[in-house]
């Protein structure tokens, strides 16, 4: 049972202060889906890493992905802010640490690793956006969302190339900068979401349902396996993409198996039911 101070209504004023911390953010993990593709060809000269570029890509989506329903449940039980914030923080490690990628490895594990931060921007913004917002006006705001993702989809193509057409800026390889130019916009989203960002914690008796998590998981990363890397490269006839895609079906079925007696499941699969 909730013991805790209802949500204040917040001032249009104080919304948007807080949307613009909260797109920020989003438009970052957004930028990051894109704006690596046009800078490829730079990285893959550096590295000598035509085998493996397609895991630079493949990394941060699969993280991304897997990671996005966990977060809404981990922030029931920590708090909105400070699981926004961790996400925040994780993705600005990750880009520092791909910005200084030595190798392909480095390059693939950092960019996983930002990716565990970007799921979190894109879910918790919108779990916020329902904290703070009556429901009568959220689709005003969450068109806003809207336009930072098709901003992204443009503007990430865009940066890419640039910042790889040049050998250097300030003394730095160009395609470094894909990623070093998240580091002053994420410290500006921690920092607005710090100052204004105030959303009480409601004290619920919560669980993770970590079995329905790992079915997820795995799952989602098996078929995105099979139909981004094992496909393409070998064949859709090649036995380690029928595996991986066998595997990731076998492992949906029994996740969705699972989460229809869960207590406490990842994804409610009453949400289905529901056609409005």
């Amino acid at each position: 049972m909730s013991n805790s101070a209802p949500i204040k209504e917040h001032s249009h004023r104080e919304i948007m202060i807080i949307l613009s911390g909260l797109m920020t953010g989003m438009l970052l993990a957004a930028l990051d889906q894109t704006i690596v593709s046009t800078a490829l060809k730079s990285i893959v000269e550096d590295f000598d890493g035509l085998n493996h570029y397609t895991w630079v890509v493949t990394a941060y989506l699969l993280t991304s992905t897997a990671s996005t329903p966990l977060y809404g449940k981990i922030s029931d039980i920590y708090g909105r802010r400070i699981v926004f914030q961790f996400a925040i923080v994780t993705f600005l490690i990750g880009s520092f640490l791909a910005g200084a990628s030595q190798d392909m490895t480095q390059l693939i594990a950092t960019r996983a690793l930002q990716g565990l931060g970007a799921g979190g921007l894109m879910a918790l913004t919108f779990v916020i956006i329902g904290d703070i917002v009556p429901p009568r006006e959220r689709g005003r705001y969450q068109g806003y969302f809207g336009a930072v993702w098709g901003l992204s989809s443009v503007a990430g193509p865009l940066l890419g190339g640039f910042f790889s057409d040049h050998a250097t800026i300030f003394g730095i390889t160009g395609w470094r900068w894909i990623f070093y130019i998240n580091l002053p916009f994420g410290i500006a989203a921690l920092a607005i979401t710090s100052a204004v960002l105030h959303i009480p914690k409601v004290k619920r008796e919560h669980s993770i349902d970590y079995l329905g998590a790992f079915l997820m998981v795995t799952g989602v990363s098996a078929i995105l396996l099979a139909v981004s890397i094992y496909g393409p490269q070998n064949g859709w006839t090649d036995s380690r993409t029928i595996t991986y895609l066998v595997s990731g079906i076998v492992l949906t079925v029994a996740f969705i198996s699972w989460e229809r007696k869960a207590k406490e499941p990842i994804l409610p699969l009453s949400l289905f039911k529901n056609h409005t």
